[in-house]
């Protein structure tokens, strides 16, 4: 490991190349929330208008950004900050520039949604170029999925009911949603999203299609037990991805029992089998082809005395490759962890949009912060050496907002000093190391709803005795 220089300004040495390139990509990278004159080409506003495509998704991702998002600290910043894009204006020039919001927020409606798109797949791709391929050079996608709520606006809660119980409906839209993240870079794709409850709900299984559409043609697919059934993996061949999956022994036994043995060796074992979807899951999907078959391999690999791995996939290549996919499938956990961080670090859960588009607009705009931390914190580990996520990504986070955030430089060269002292300060971001604290995962029943606690009797004053 690399021994941490005290001395901010002499983190790397300022003559090395090396560095001066890695942070001009940085700037490059980063620059795309505030310096890109193509996403103005392509959604122009009047002439006259300050607010222009650029400027608009700048103050959209610094709302996302910042610990407060209101729309009255994104307009206050623009006008303290004054970005390089802003239009000359005359109210600008003398400082007569409302600071009301109404403005704002008629051009964040008006701003098309593709806009949004463009920026979160544009800061996607370039993270996920910037990163090796993770297996035998193919890149890993890992599916997981998880709820938001929205504020409880009418149009939100016709496009995504509450939940309802015996008592009635709620009053909380439940987005479900479906993210792709790339294993080696941690970069998350577009999500995919709908309702989880109502007429048209959605499952996870119904949103993976398009999440694997936004992957690249020789792609993989992972994802746990709870995608590992036919469906998903009939989705992934159908477009044309590779898939590994895990599945719940109940599962995995019923396959093994028609399947036919091919190798073992210690602790672990392979079958070869012809998957077809059960009656169930016919019912469930009744879409499927009758002749909708899987030529797939089976892997049961032993971990430890607590825990089997059960995996099916379409990937065979050699002897071993239970014991290669099994230790492909162990960097599945990481990513429960980036979709914590997108979801609970960055506020993810508590957009309070009004409107379908507008929660669209800033689930990209979360996305697009997320991806920006994401590389950030890579490229601090880079400098000690270490894993990027053996570093804390709220802490990495904190630091990219208090030093980066505030910063608004136009060019590499002004960049470069400011960007050193960051990541000198991300490189300590560390998470503790407890050796022996390692231990399997549980999953720990909740309790029972009808369990009921006892309730405390009010105190009573004793009865006063009758006057005789």
């Amino acid at each position: 490991m690399a021994a941490q220089n005290p001395n901010p300004s002499d983190a790397q040495n300022p003559s090395d190349s090396r560095w001066d390139v890695e942070f001009d990509r940085a700037f490059e990278q980063l620059s795309q929330l505030v310096d890109f004159d193509d996403v103005d080409r392509m959604f122009p506003v009047a002439p006259n208008g300050i607010y222009t495509t650029a400027l608009v998704l700048w103050m959209l991702v610094y709302q996302r950004m910042s610990s407060d998002s209101s729309l009255e600290a994104a307009v206050k910043k623009m006008i303290e900050a004054r970005p390089v894009f802003l239009r000359p204006n005359k109210r600008v020039e003398e400082g007569t520039l409302s600071s009301a919001t109404g403005t704002y927020s008629r051009a964040r409606t008006r701003m098309p949604l593709e806009a949004a798109k463009w920026l979160a797949e544009g800061v996607s791709q370039s993270l996920i170029d910037a990163s090796p391929p993770t297996y035998r050079g193919r890149r890993i996608f890992m599916l997981d999925g998880t709820t938001v709520t929205l504020a409880p606006e009418e149009e939100l809660q016709q496009q995504f009911p509450p939940a309802s119980n015996q008592f009635g409906e709620g009053v909380w839209p439940v987005v479900l949603l479906v993210v792709a993240h790339e294993m080696a870079s941690g970069a998350a794709l577009i999500p995919e999203v709908g309702p989880m409850y109502g007429p048209n709900a959605v499952s996870e299984t119904a949103l993976v299609r398009r999440c694997l559409e936004q992957m690249p043609a020789d792609g993989i697919a992972m994802a746990d037990a709870g995608f590992g059934i036919f469906r998903v993996a009939y989705e992934a061949r159908q477009t044309g991805r590779a898939f590994l999956l895990r599945m719940t022994k109940a599962r995995f036994m019923a396959l093994r029992k028609k399947a036919t043995p091919l190798s073992e060796g210690k602790n672990w074992k392979s079958y070869s089998h012809t998957w077809r979807p059960s009656a169930q899951e016919r019912r469930k999907h009744p879409d499927l082809p009758e002749d909708a078959a899987l030529e797939v391999w089976l892997h049961e690999v032993e971990i430890s005395d607590k825990l089997t791995l059960y995996l099916v996939a379409d990937l065979m290549d050699e002897e071993d490759m239970a014991l290669a996919l099994a230790a492909a499938y162990k960097q599945r956990y990481d990513v429960e962890l980036d979709i914590r961080n997108l979801k609970v670090v960055l506020d993810t859960e508590t957009i309070r949009a009004k409107s379908v588009e507008m929660f669209q607009k800033e689930l990209l705009a979360s996305v697009v912060v997320y991806n920006l931390v994401t590389q950030f914190r890579r490229q601090a580990a880079e400098q000690v050496d270490l894993p990027p996520r053996s570093l804390s990504f709220k802490r990495t986070w904190t630091t990219f907002c208090t030093f980066l955030l505030s910063a608004m430089y136009t060019d590499p060269e002004s960049w470069r000093g400011r960007y050193r002292l960051a990541l000198h300060y991300a490189m300590q971001d560390k998470l503790p190391h407890r050796p022996g604290r390692s231990y399997e995962r549980e999953a720990y029943s909740r309790r029972p709803k009808s369990a009921q606690f006892k309730r405390r009797k009010p105190k009573r004053d004793p009865p006063k005795e009758n006057p005789k």
